[in-house]
């Protein structure tokens, strides 16, 4: 095995000026959804998807721990990104997607 595989890499970032955020991407387009489930799997999925973007903004956005994201934080960059308030179930469903991807 070469040597340079033994050596350790670096653990901070090696630049030299702040990395400034970067505001959350565009969405991509919308596709109609399967027809013929029950509407409660609708409800569900959407529900999944605005948890998962929510998670993507928070994470963007510095905060990576769960108990770092309170409902009013969650709420607020639901407003940032430009999606409607999610309710106290997204908000907990969102901190479980930030736990579990740990």
């Amino acid at each position: 095995m070469p040597a340079a595989a033994l050596k350790p890499q670096p653990t901070r970032s090696t630049s030299r000026r702040a990395v400034q955020p970067v505001l959350p991407y565009e969405p991509v387009e919308k596709r109609p959804l399967p027809p013929g489930r029950p509407r409660d799997w609708y409800v569900t999925h959407n529900r999944r998807l605005k948890a998962m973007r929510l998670a993507i903004a928070l994470l963007d956005s510095g905060v990576y721990v769960p108990n770092q994201a309170c409902n009013e934080k969650i709420r607020s960059t639901a407003l940032l990104i430009g999606v409607h308030p999610p309710s106290d179930s997204t908000c907990h469903m969102v901190r479980a997607l930030m736990r579990y991807a740990r």
